[in-house]
């Protein structure tokens, strides 16, 4: 009865562990999409207040990534407590110097096209942990947690 209460204890830190990653991966998703809308704005001309703006948000993505890396670490620990293995990145590469201190069209694609990789692999990344997420909630529901 104890290994199945520790179990049991597994699963639910698993679970809160994603649902920890999770919260910043949208957050981040959220972030990233709105310096990119200002990317595009940037690229149309919109000037310094513009760039500055886009990089304030760029910077909170930065953040919330940050946290989402070290959430991912946790999850991933939790997940090996239950023998299970799985690999989820998020990644960060902005081009804050280029774009400030070479203001111009190249720059400004240059920076938008690493926020759109960015966001593609943030949602890569929510898609993994939901799914596993999803897979671990209906093994505490079997197991009668």
């Amino acid at each position: 009865m104890s290994e199945l209460r520790t179990q049991r204890d597994e699963i639910g830190e698993a679970v809160g562990a994603a649902e920890v990653a999770l919260s910043h991966l949208y957050k981040a998703h959220d972030m990233l999409k709105s310096a990119g809308n200002w990317g595009v704005v940037d690229i149309l001309g919109g000037g310094m207040l513009t760039t500055f703006v886009k990089h304030n948000k760029m910077d909170n993505a930065r953040n919330e990534l940050q946290m989402a890396k070290n959430a991912l670490q946790d999850f991933s620990r939790e997940l090996r407590d239950l023998d299970r293995v799985v690999d989820i990145s998020c990644g960060d590469d902005f081009m804050d110097f280029a774009d400030y201190f070479f203001d111009g069209a190249m720059a400004d694609f240059l920076v938008q096209s690493r926020i759109s990789d960015t966001r593609r692999r943030v949602e890569d990344a929510i898609v993994q942990v939901e799914r596993v997420h999803n897979e671990l909630l209906d093994l505490e529901e079997r197991s009668g947690y």
